[in-house]
């Protein structure tokens, strides 16, 4: 294909929400519409940040016809929803004609019932890991303070679509939530984002061996791919284990090249920089300090809450309230 239907809010950035009486059936009548080749009603049913994300109805309708590539849809496999911080995600996974694999539809839909996220792919599949079995040797903790939400976390891709890549095959996304939602008020303000600022910890003792301290927070509905992590630190927990902690706030960090961390240490702060729909925490341990080399591995904290039950030792998975339970 040309072209990707690849934009969805992932981290969910909507104003105040509430859930529509039925978002399957709404759901189901959105995919065939588009399906069919009805642009217009799908760019009228979008939000204006999701307007701007397909840049025009010329360009939605050529967006469509990129479909073509995939050949016809032959039969449903599945459709469902899911209630993801406040909004009402759809999904459909069906068959087609020119495809090895399913075709995932996904659409996000508001507390109006407008379309506030959108993608169309080959249903991705967790990477191949050897390390499955890995236990994690470093003594982590949690890298936040307070409650945090786990937006996407754990080993399958239905739970954490970072595992369809082998580097981040174990990744986690943080973010904080009040009343189910990320943010309270404007969703384009960044600061309205209940994690904006948060301090960010190091996990465990090591030695930082990458630290990048000056990328902008890039505005709600905009994201930096040419500096997916953003601002970020990378700390060798030795033993070949290297952690990152990425989209940190601009000249927040509080540690360079070379430094000795503490396990708890504040290392910087949250904000919105890198390849990022919202505010956030991302984290995850691999093999090589370079992002884009080396392989995932599991990162086994120690000592947390999740969702007010103690875990000795375990790893955070998607929809869990977490904390450290020191």
């Amino acid at each position: 294909m040309k072209r990707w239907i690849a934009w969805i809010l992932g981290l969910i950035q909507a104003a105040a929400l509430s859930a529509q009486a039925e978002p399957l059936s709404t759901g189901q009548h959105l995919a065939e519409t588009f399906l069919r080749g009805n642009v217009e009603e799908i760019w009228t049913a979008s939000t204006a940040e999701m307007r701007a994300a397909f840049g025009s109805v010329d360009a939605l309708a050529a967006l469509r016809e990129d479909l073509d590539g995939f050949g016809t849809e032959e039969a449903v496999l599945s459709e469902s929803v899911e209630r993801q911080a406040g909004h009402d995600v759809f999904t459909r996974r069906s068959r087609w004609s020119g495809s090895a694999a399913p075709l995932e539809l996904v659409i996000a839909l508001d507390g109006e019932e407008r379309i506030a996220g959108f993608f169309i792919r080959p249903q991705p599949v967790a990477a191949p890991s050897p390390h499955l079995d890995y236990r994690t040797r470093a003594r982590l903790r949690l890298p936040v303070e307070g409650e945090w939400f786990v937006y996407w976390g754990g080993r399958e891709i239905e739970d954490n679509y970072h595992a369809a890549d082998a580097g981040q095959r174990f990744a986690l996304d943080l973010l904080v939530l009040r009343d189910g939602q990320s943010h309270a008020g404007d969703p384009s303000a960044l600061d309205s984002y209940h994690c904006w600022g948060r301090p960010i910890l190091a996990p465990a003792e090591g030695v930082v061996v990458a630290a990048v301290d000056g990328l902008p927070d890039q505005p709600i509905g905009s994201a930096d791919p040419a500096n997916p992590a953003g601002n970020h630190v990378v700390i060798d927990f030795g033993n070949g284990e290297y952690g990152f902690l990425a989209h940190l706030r601009r000249n927040s960090l509080r540690v360079a090249v070379d430094d000795r961390v503490a396990a708890g240490q504040e290392i910087g702060s949250c904000r919105n920089s890198g390849n990022t729909s919202e505010p956030h925490l991302h984290f995850h341990l691999q093999t090589s300090p370079r992002l884009g080399t080396g392989e995932g591995l599991p990162a086994q904290f120690t000592g947390y809450l999740a969702n007010g039950v103690p875990v000795e030792r375990g790893e955070p998975r998607k929809g869990e309230t977490i904390r450290s339970a020191d």
